[in-house]
């Protein structure tokens, strides 16, 4: 059987993960903008103001994905222990 120790601390963790890899792409498209939309455009064939929306479509989507999936599971783990 899982614990609620067990599964607040796989939340904890797998907040930490998303939440990281959020920041590194966030990162990456602030500091390797014209790089990462050269090689895109040239990929999917869209112009630049479609992949300015595109990513941050990404990043806000990726956002409320973390806080509905890992971060509100967490906070109500936390409160029930």
């Amino acid at each position: 059987m899982i614990s609620i120790e067990f599964l607040t601390e796989f939340f904890g963790w797998l907040s930490v993960i998303n939440i990281g890899f959020l920041l590194f792409t966030t990162l990456s498209l602030i500091l390797l903008r014209d790089k990462i939309t050269n090689i895109h455009s040239k990929l999917f064939g869209l112009s630049d103001d479609e992949l300015s929306k595109a990513y941050f479509q990404y990043l806000a989507q990726y956002k409320i994905l973390i806080l509905v999936f890992n971060l509100a599971p967490y906070i109500g783990l936390k409160i029930l222990q």
